[in-house]
């Protein structure tokens, strides 16, 4: 049996590693949004789109990362509280 202490400790490394969620879970209208609305640093553009989304949770922070429409590099986006 550990201790309280020791289970806090377990919870936040926990909390530090990247957690899959379900993009396919939101709304169409939502996934479209997130899919429609980037921006890429390869490209310095805006909205130029993304493929193969993948959402995760990383430090309390939920991402949506994918690849641009035009030049295929990591677009990465990062939802704040306006998002929800």
């Amino acid at each position: 049996m550990s201790s309280p202490g020791q289970n806090l400790n377990m919870s936040g490394v926990m909390q530090d590693e990247r957690i899959e969620r379900d993009f396919s879970a939101r709304s169409e209208e939502e996934q479209q949004a997130f899919l429609e609305q980037t921006w890429c640093d390869q490209c310095q553009e805006v909205n130029l789109g993304m493929t193969n989304p993948n959402e995760y949770l990383f430090k309390g922070i939920i991402f949506i990362e994918g690849e641009c429409n035009r030049c295929g590099h990591v677009v990465l986006t990062e939802l704040t509280e306006d998002d929800f």
